[in-house]
């Protein structure tokens, strides 16, 4: 029987490494070069007792009072909590818990607090959904709602020029508090803070906009980008028309373990969680890389192929022209069936579809997602956007504007068969690793 181990990896005067990328649930394990880069920030330091934190958080704010004082203030007779839906991995039991016992302190009962999931375009949540998202308490003690962007009877329109709409009960509430995540963002610079508001609440019409081509097209719309950042700019014009009383959101450990918890004003705190999220998410790059090696960032974001798009476009700054990315992905759908349709009309021919959206002057749902692929495509061309996948079938995948990962096997052997390829083929070429998918964001030096 043929040894499947690849010669360079049997030459013991050519050391190697193990690198294990997220994916789905689990990593992925892989062997690469010893002189390999391995790109991820620094060690995000845990926090050793969440609960408490999250506590002092709320009781000493980032420029506002005490969540308790502003419930004490306004007795609101309705209160509404707005949450992340499945595809981010916020602590929303430890968040929400808390600012319940806040609120109940102050003489807020549960039956007067609504938990908004703040979907933006996404679907509804499922059951099982919400039961991982907040656990069994508080699925029992507060009434929970999906936005649904495309149901107007639900929302309420704010402003006409320009035209926007946004959540009814969230308008109506007498109490407004926007809990999220803050990590880099693709498009937006940083999640959190005001995205829990736009694109989180608002009209499919909003929505288009703030995803529309000239902004997508934007070259500050990228990770870690806020000032001058078209995305960031109409999102905080949104979230200033109907302001939240209290902001909490969250930062994470690549373990998905509380790192961070920043409450208050929505905009002060945000920037301060945005600060901390740079400091441990930066990896620099010398110099672009000849294979990149990259991670879709595992469940939940690697779900979908929609959300995968993300780590394609954040690995741009470690690709040059002549690049190979080796994106990992578990995900076993592609997106929205609005997505899924767009994707079948034009994920063949990636520039007939730039220049379809260049002169349209309205914005297709979810098209943004592909133009933000192209800027890989445009970079590398499809044929260089390697897709290793289980979960798709191969004709699927190929409709997508990526090149299926070739051969027998799971993801990690046909992975590492493409790995081993590059070595033998070209010894001397740059490999860069990126274990931690989106959730680390690249800057070159």
């Amino acid at each position: 029987m043929t040894d499947p181990v690849a010669p360079w990896r049997r030459d013991c005067m050519k050391p190697t490494q193990t690198v294990a990328l997220r994916f789905g649930s689990g990593r992925l394990q892989l062997q690469v070069p010893a002189a390999a880069d391995i790109l991820c920030g620094p060690v995000i330091p845990a926090l050793d007792n969440p609960q408490q934190s999250v506590e002092e958080a709320l009781t000493q704010p980032i420029q506002a009072e005490p969540l308790a004082a502003i419930a004490r203030r306004k007795q609101p007779r309705s209160v509404v909590i707005t949450m992340s839906d499945i595809t981010r991995p916020v602590p929303n039991e430890l968040l929400i818990t808390a600012i319940l016992e806040q609120l109940n302190s102050a003489g807020i009962p549960d039956d007067a607090c609504t938990i908004l999931i703040a979907t933006g375009m996404h679907r509804p949540s499922t059951a099982a959904e919400r039961a991982l998202m907040l656990g069994t308490d508080l699925i029992t003690r507060c009434p929970i709602v999906d936005h649904q962007a495309d149901q107007p009877q639900t929302l309420v329109r704010i402003s006409d020029k320009p035209p926007i709409s946004i959540n009814r009960l969230y308008n109506d509430a007498e109490m407004r508090i926007v809990t999220g995540l803050i990590e880099p963002h693709f498009m937006a610079g940083y999640s959190g803070g005001r995205k829990g508001i736009c694109p989180g609440l608002v009209d499919l019409e909003t929505v288009q906009r703030f995803h529309g081509y000239q902004t997508m097209g934007h070259s500050h719309s990228v990770e870690g980008v806020l000032t001058g950042n078209p995305c960031h700019e109409i999102a905080m014009a949104v979230a200033r028309q109907v302001p939240c009383d209290f902001l909490v959101n969250a930062a994470i450990t690549n373990d998905r373990a509380p790192a961070g918890i920043y409450a208050g004003d929505l905009f002060a705190a945000h920037q301060q969680g945005c600060k901390d999220v740079e400091r441990w998410t930066t990896a620099f790059v010398d110099s672009p890389y000849d294979l990149v090696v990259q991670s879709a960032g595992g469940t939940p974001l690697d779900k979908s192929f929609y959300q995968t798009v993300k780590g394609m476009v954040q690995a741009l700054p470690a690709l040059h022209s002549q690049s190979t990315l080796l994106m990992c992905s578990a995900c076993s759908e592609v997106g929205s069936p609005a997505y899924v349709e767009l994707m079948q009309r034009h994920g063949a021919d990636y520039r007939s579809f730039l220049a379809h959206i260049a002169s349209n002057s309205s914005t297709a749902k979810d098209q943004w997602e592909y133009q933000m692929q192209t800027r890989v495509l445009e970079h590398i061309g499809v044929e260089r956007l390697i897709l290793v996948n289980d979960g798709l079938p191969r004709n699927q995948q190929s409709g997508l504007a990526v090149t299926p990962a070739p051969g027998d096997g799971s993801a990690a052997t046909r992975a590492q068969a493409l790995i081993d390829a590059f070595v033998e083929q070209s010894p001397g070429g740059r490999i860069g690793v990126i274990p931690e998918g989106p959730y680390t964001m690249l800057k070159a030096r």
